[in-house]
């Protein structure tokens, strides 16, 4: 029985290899940065071990025994450094591999040549070089991939809300920009079945489907919809200028927006033919059935993991629970309630956000996620990954769920742009039903802020408190 380290667990793409490997006869550790966001039947079918590639004692213990080590790490954030952070970090795990004597790495990248590619671009090529240096000692199956298209995908998600919102769309020169897409599930099944290949791979594998251009991949959308999009290039649009294009309509912030274009300027295509070689078995989805099978998942709350789940950058991580009573402002509302609803209570806020929405004004926080949005941050685009499910690392808007005792606590993070740090606290304790806003300001700036805001706490929240009990008693009855 083999036995498998994964990297990149709560991330989009490692999470649904790890949903995919369960019921396989392979053994499975994790190195994860917190364990938190694992669910429980992971936590017992697992060996996990807490830490990244940079706390080396760590890592060399994850690789002890480890015959196939998985790399699904990716930097790309506000970090200017990342470049250099992704080559130490791709260094350090190679040299703990060989002295392991892990025989299989696996290691998923992007499709494109180095010379002239984006910074994102250049990050995924130097990766896996620095990886595949030593084939001698370790063997590298080295996939490259495109635009992976699947519920939850940064690409698939701009794509959908691009074709969703925008009738007549006035568009750059880089969506005539050729790639090789991918359904999600396609890059699951080449993983995976690399992991249980008999023999080591050392190869670099082009992976996806006939190439095809940004432009063609928003008509096809858009014909699976049901919609009629009218596409207009324009030669004037700058990276800068199609990136806030991309932040108003989707849910990605500037940022992240800004790679993803430069990376959209490159061709992206298939150069070999590798994955046909070792892996015949493999059909690749269509394009339109790919656009057709990531919708069905949304319509029926079956997204198992999103883009925003994890990632180095603090924006999309999560931290470890802050110890919120050393936060300078606090905002308490307490209400008494009968237990015999106070399980709904809790199952009532654990659904706010996304198209539910948050039980008072939302035209208030449809405001400050515009916002927000304007000052490069996320807004209320992101939503939610399901309506009803949650767990820790979910997004819900433009919160993080940092914490989260079932029928007790839901503990918040604010993503949006602000001059300092904020938490959003609900809990059960008995008959009492606490809401919490928990701000640490930045400099003098901050607390103008908060006393700016405290009065449209004082309005919403109470509303909201009250909204979320009626609805708690609507249930139970």
């Amino acid at each position: 029985m083999k036995t498998v380290l994964l990297t990149g667990a709560t991330g989009f793409v490692g999470r649904r290899l790890l949903y995919s490997l369960i019921n396989e006869n392979v053994n499975i550790k994790l190195l994860v940065r917190n364990k938190n966001k694992l669910e429980n039947h992971i936590l017992e079918r697992c060996q996990v071990y807490e830490g990244d590639t940079f706390n080396i004692s760590v890592l060399q213990e994850a690789l002890k025994d480890v015959d196939v080590a998985v790399y699904l790490i990716h930097m790309m954030g506000k970090d200017e450094n990342y470049l250099e952070k992704e080559k130490q970090s791709a260094e350090n795990f190679r040299v703990c591999c060989e002295r392991n004597k892990v025989k299989q790495i696996i290691y998923l990248g992007g499709l494109g040549e180095f010379k002239d590619a984006s910074t994102h671009l250049k990050s995924r090529f130097l990766t896996g070089k620095i990886l595949s240096e030593k084939p001698e000692n370790v063997s590298v199956a080295w996939f490259r991939a495109g635009v992976i298209i699947g519920s939850g995908s940064a690409s698939f998600e701009i794509i959908r809300n691009l074709v969703e919102k925008i009738p007549i769309m006035i568009t750059p020169k880089w969506v005539n920009t050729e790639t090789s897409p991918i359904y999600i599930d396609d890059v699951i099944e080449y993983l995976k079945d690399a992991i249980m290949y008999e023999m080591p791979i050392h190869s670099m594998i082009d992976i996806g489907m006939s190439p095809m251009t940004f432009k063609e991949m928003l008509i096809q959308t858009a014909q699976v919809m049901g919609l009629k999009r009218i596409i207009i290039g324009v030669p004037v649009l700058s990276p800068r200028l199609s990136s806030y294009w991309l932040i108003l309509f989707t849910p990605v912030n500037y940022e992240l927006a800004r790679e993803l274009v430069l990376g959209l300027k490159t061709k992206t295509v298939k150069m070999n033919d590798n994955a046909e070689k070792y892996f015949p078995q493999i059909k690749i989805t269509p394009f339109k059935e790919a656009i057709k099978k990531a919708l069905e998942e949304i319509e029926k709350n079956q997204v198992l993991s999103r883009w925003c789940d994890s990632s180095k950058g603090l924006v999309c991580d999560v931290p470890k629970v802050p110890d919120i009573s050393k936060a300078i402002f606090r905002d308490i509302y307490i209400k008494e309630i009968d237990s015999s609803y106070a399980s709904k209570i809790f199952d009532v806020y654990k659904n706010l956000g996304g198209q539910k929405g948050w039980y008072a004004l939302n035209f208030l926080w449809g405001i400050r996620g515009l916002i927000d949005k304007i000052l490069g941050g996320y807004g209320k685009n992101r939503g939610r990954r399901q309506t009803k499910e949650i767990r820790v690392g979910d997004v819900i808007d433009f919160w993080k769920v940092i914490d989260i005792k079932e029928g007790k606590i839901l503990l918040l993070e604010a993503q949006m742009k602000l001059p300092g740090k904020a938490w959003l606290e609900f809990s059960i304790d008995g008959e009492l039903f606490t809401q919490t806003a928990y701000f640490y300001p930045k400099g003098l700036f901050g607390r103008i802020y908060w006393y700016c805001l405290l009065p449209f706490h004082k309005l919403i929240f109470k509303m909201m408190m009250n909204k979320i009990v009626e609805e708690a008693k609507r249930l139970k009855s």
